[in-house]
């Protein structure tokens, strides 16, 4: 629910703060006071309308999911609209795009102004019809949970018997492809780190001739190696660190010879073109490792496409069996729903008897299998289809099915905000609304514009929205105060002592 609702400088509203209660809210006053205003604004601190304010902010008990929005979820949660420049949206301080605070409220908001089919899609209704049949001890849910188990498995069996045979009808190509693929790779026959060597070669022989004609030079030091032992020798000195660094060299320079003499026999054509080779297979499919993976998987596959018509033959009859199954369960919710729809009609058709409205016809039809099952729900009112009947009827009949919901309601079902439903009605019609809206408000918070004595009266709390010169103010009333506001609706300026003792007994009738 709202707990509070602040608002600070939009048009004729200079700053008010409302401290809603849970029940049926009631928002009354002269025309022209601010009323659409107030719940306009009320709406945009939701991110659901746009307006001009510097600031409106409502207070909620909705839980936020942080996983899903990044948002810390706390027990009150704050939703701000700020207007300097532009439009700008905050929840509990974090910003965030109207899109993503109007997807958060959707779950918990419903404006009933304009025509908003949700309450009459398919998948509502159907969970209304189920609810009411579980009520009366028949276990829908258990069989529903079988149906979507096996719709799901049914599904995907048959999601990759469609790629199969998608694939069987290009197999031949396919198979081409693969078998092409692999002779490419096969044909070359890379080894894995193949590259790196013969590289190291080609360096190594582009270097040999060079290299060995220096240690050729080089090796003289070693026609006068005697003179240097002579001179150490002669002075005495110990010469076993000269004849250690010697032989390390002469063996440094013997094993450089050898490595290079056994390129002899190598190729270099050989080299360079086994290396373009390889070049081409890593220019294709990034490295030696790739490719031979690359191979691989075409071998899984070509074998695969050797096999297919095992795979598709045992997937064909898992697919029938499945199918059964599926449809089997399915019948099986038509019935149950198809029992229960006649009454769900006549407990929706006295809503709307309540609400002065025609009857509203109800059928179940076949449609395509959903995770619901095969069923499709439609309502019409007076064999009128609902885009066509006017937008005073369409929300009561929305609030009827509402109604017919709330009866196995087990928790708050969010907010509801109302401009003027009672407009144009009778004393007995707006009564009759007035008592759906209180059946309501056990389940939902209801913010509802009323000109109407009848509805008013039934409001658990009454907002007073007036102007003291330009300024408009918003006031909670009390009994008394109330009494004064009904009276004012019933008879206009010039309030009548007979207007007051009917308000009070209104007042007095429709005490929670």
């Amino acid at each position: 629910m709202i707990e509070r609702f602040y608002l600070k400088d939009y048009l004729s509203f200079k700053e008010i703060e409302l401290n809603p209660t849970a029940g049926l809210i009631v928002f009354t006053g002269p025309s022209g006071s601010g009323k659409s205003i107030l719940m306009k604004s009320i709406l945009a601190s939701l991110g659901t309308e746009s307006c001009e304010a510097t600031l409106c902010e409502s207070s909620v008990t909705w839980e936020i999911d942080a996983g899903v929005t990044g948002i810390e979820n706390d027990d009150i949660n704050i939703f701000k609209h700020i207007k300097k420049e532009k439009s700008r949206y905050f929840i509990n301080n974090q910003s965030v795009s109207k899109k993503a605070i109007s997807g958060l409220t959707s779950n918990y908001l419903r404006h009933l102004s304009l025509k908003d089919f949700s309450d009459f899609e398919n998948e509502n209704l159907i969970s209304i019809i189920d609810t009411r049949i579980q009520n009366k001890s028949t276990d829908i849910y258990k069989l529903k949970d079988e149906y979507e188990k096996s719709f799901l498995e049914h599904r995907e069996v048959r999601i990759e018997l469609d790629k199969i045979e998608e694939e069987e009808r290009k197999i031949v190509e396919l198979k081409e492809f693969a078998t092409f693929e692999i002779n490419k790779i096969q044909e070359i026959d890379p080894k894995a780190s193949e590259d790196e060597e013969l590289l190291q070669i080609k360096k190594e022989l582009s270097r040999k001739e060079k290299v060995l004609e220096t240690i050729s030079s080089a090796n003289v030091i070693f026609d006068n190696e005697h003179f240097v032992n002579s001179a150490l020798n002669s002075l005495d000195a110990d010469s076993s660190f000269f004849d250690d660094s010697m032989n390390e060299l002469r063996a440094l320079f013997d094993s450089a010879e050898a490595r290079f003499n056994a390129l002899e026999d190598i190729d270099i054509e050989e080299v360079l073109n086994r290396i373009e080779e390889l070049s081409g297979l890593k220019r294709r499919y990034g490295s030696i490792e790739e490719a031979l993976a690359y191979k691989e998987q075409k071998i899984i596959e070509l074998a695969k496409y050797e096999n297919i018509e095992i795979t598709k033959d045992e997937l064909f009859k898992r697919e029938a069996l499945l199918s059964k199954e599926v449809n089997k369960l399915a019948d099986s919710l038509t019935k149950l729903r198809t029992v229960e729809l006649s009454t769900f009609r006549d407990d929706l058709n006295k809503y709307l008897h309540e609400l002065y409205l025609r009857d509203a016809q109800v059928t179940i039809q076949g449609t395509e299998l959903n995770t619901y099952g095969k069923d499709e729900i439609l309502i019409s009112l007076n064999n009128t289809e609902l885009n066509k009947v006017s937008t005073g009827e369409f929300n009561r009949l929305r609030l009827g099915v509402l109604a017919l919901k709330s009866e196995f309601m087990s928790q708050n079902g969010g907010v509801l905000m109302l401009d003027e439903i009672d407009a144009n009605l009778s004393g007995e019609e707006s009564m009759s609304v007035a008592k759906v809206l209180r059946q309501l408000s056990k389940h939902f918070q209801i913010f509802v514009i009323s000109h109407q004595p009848q509805l008013t009266s039934m409001g658990e709390q009454h907002f007073l929205v007036h102007k003291s010169g330009d300024e408009s103010m918003v006031k909670e009333l009390s009994f008394n105060d109330r009494v004064d506001e009904i009276a004012r609706i019933i008879s206009g300026d010039s309030v009548s002592n007979e207007a007051k003792k009917f308000a009070k007994e209104l007042l007095e009738a429709n005490k929670c």
